[in-house]
């Protein structure tokens, strides 16, 4: 094979790798910017409340309310899960932030502040993007109406200010 038909085959491979790596980083930064999970969506919630038990509910708890003294730290220094259901503060964050949570994990500087230590996990390679966004369908599906307006503006402001 001549060098130049190898200066080509590189090149390709290196668009291709390229193309990926844009799409994919595309996907995690913009995908969730301005979304909406929807809790109306029966289909989302029944999966979503399936997938719930089976991933989240031992930390969160079968009926959404969280570890006892989930505000307060534990000896070491990690706060215990928060509930998700309307006493917790997860109807506090703009869909893309629960998203992002959830699939990402706690990220310092990202989703949690800076040297913040916490037990919640990544699901992405565990849950597919759809299936984090049925378990939070059916988070939100079991919130009162007046916390679900409220979650509504958060979105609202966020999409406003450009972030997620």
């Amino acid at each position: 094979m001549s060098i130049r038909a190898k200066g080509a085959g590189i090149a390709i491979m290196v668009a291709i790798a390229a193309v990926w790596l844009t799409n994919d980083l595309r996907r995690a930064a913009l995908a969730p910017r301005g979304f909406h999970i929807d809790p109306g969506d029966d289909r989302m919630v029944v999966h979503g409340r399936a997938l719930y038990v089976g991933h989240c509910a031992a930390c969160h708890g079968q009926q959404l309310e969280g570890q006892a003294n989930w505000r307060e730290r534990r000896a070491d220094g990690r706060l215990p899960a928060p509930p998700h259901d309307e006493s917790g503060h997860t109807w506090h964050h703009p869909d893309a932030v629960l998203f992002d949570i959830t699939r990402n994990g706690m990220v310092p500087g990202r989703t949690a502040p800076e040297g913040y230590e916490s037990d919640m996990p990544a699901y992405a390679g565990i849950l597919s993007d759809e299936e984090i966004i049925a378990v939070l369908a059916y988070i939100k599906s079991t919130w009162p109406p007046d916390v679900l307006e409220l979650q509504q503006e958060v979105n609202r402001q966020a999409w406003q200010s450009g972030s997620p």
